[in-house]
């Protein structure tokens, strides 16, 4: 018999200068980027979130702590890979994600399907496992004001 397990996780990062723009992986042109310990790939740190929460095995917080030096400037789909080992090392795979990101600028639209396909490489499924969706704050709260960028994260593994 299949066993299923939802996970849920979600992230928030501030923009500041000087910082690259990442998502799912991939490098996005813009004037401003994620304030973080590691790269800021604020997508990624949701599924990893997500991942862990399907299982009960706490955060990414607890996994990767970003008081650790080794993961200063860590790149996220390393730490992604090393989360998915831990989930298939207890026997689960991952049936499908969906992902939102709430982000004013830049437009996330043409980069999409790249998120997409660089996620599944990373996770090793199917690109049309992964739905990546963005959408805008029209103008409300820290997003809205191009202060910070959130995503969430679903995910679904089976046994």
């Amino acid at each position: 018999m299949t066993e299923y397990r939802i996970g849920q996780g979600s992230d928030l990062h501030v923009l500041v200068e000087k910082r690259d723009f990442i998502l799912g992986g991939v490098k996005i042109p813009h004037t401003v980027g994620f304030k973080a310990h590691s790269d800021g790939d604020v997508l990624i740190h949701a599924i990893i979130d997500a991942l862990f929460g399907a299982l009960c095995l706490e955060d990414i917080g607890a996994h990767f702590p970003d008081n650790d030096p080794k993961y200063k400037n860590a790149d996220s789909r390393n730490l992604l890979r090393e989360a998915v080992s831990i989930i298939r090392k207890k026997g689960w795979e991952i049936n499908n994600l969906d992902t939102t990101i709430h982000a004013e600028a830049p437009k996330l639209r043409p980069h999409i399907d790249e998120i997409r396909k660089s996620l599944a490489d990373i996770l090793n499924i199917d690109v049309e496992k992964v739905s990546v969706k963005a959408k805008t704050s029209e103008g409300v709260d820290a997003v809205g004001e191009r202060l910070a960028v959130r995503t969430d994260c679903i995910v679904l593994l089976y046994k």
